[in-house]
């Protein structure tokens, strides 16, 4: 498999996009990471933009995710709002734990509101089911499908018994 070479393909399988932690808030709108490929104190930036990364790519579709190499004495992420205003967070000499944790609790989106809007999300009043606990207990309630057997009973050529057993 062709997407499974290179350095640490592990990060193109979409178990690991998935499991990102970090959902930023909807005021976000752009996203970007300021590091140096050299330097002890950046090396936990780089490791946060080789590990995390795509995972805020791929839970982001609609956040620009923008990185600057080189162009910095020291690391940092900024963070641009639907309003205008930036959020400047400094992640000099940290490892990538660190900035990820930082940067759930100060941009990321809570547990709590994770879990109403995957709530919400689930559409639960699909015209389609029918079953206990939805509004038709019975396909027969449909229009164009046919009546319950038990109310009507159903044409000789769709019984089984008539169909396959002729020859008696």
């Amino acid at each position: 498999m062709p997407f499974m070479k290179g350095a640490a393909p592990v990060r193109r399988t979409v178990k690991y996009l998935t499991s990102g932690k970090l959902v930023l808030k909807d005021r976000v709108k752009i996203f970007s990471v300021n590091y140096n490929v050299h330097g002890d104190h950046h090396a936990g930036a780089r490791d946060f933009v080789f590990w995390h990364l795509p995972q805020i790519q791929y839970k982001n579709p609609e956040v620009q995710v923008v990185t600057f190499k080189n162009m910095t004495p020291s690391p940092f992420v900024r963070c641009y709002f639907d309003d205008g205003k930036q959020m400047l967070i400094d992640v000099d000499s940290r490892t990538r734990e660190e900035i990820m944790e930082h940067l759930i609790k100060v941009v990321g989106k809570s547990k709590e509101q994770l879990h109403s809007e995957e709530v919400s999300a689930e559409k639960k009043d699909n015209p389609a089911n029918f079953g206990y606990g939805c509004d038709r207990k019975c396909i027969c309630e449909i229009p164009g499908q046919l009546p319950c057997p038990g109310v009507v009973p159903l044409p000789f050529h769709m019984r089984g018994k008539y169909k396959w057993e002729q020859s008696s």
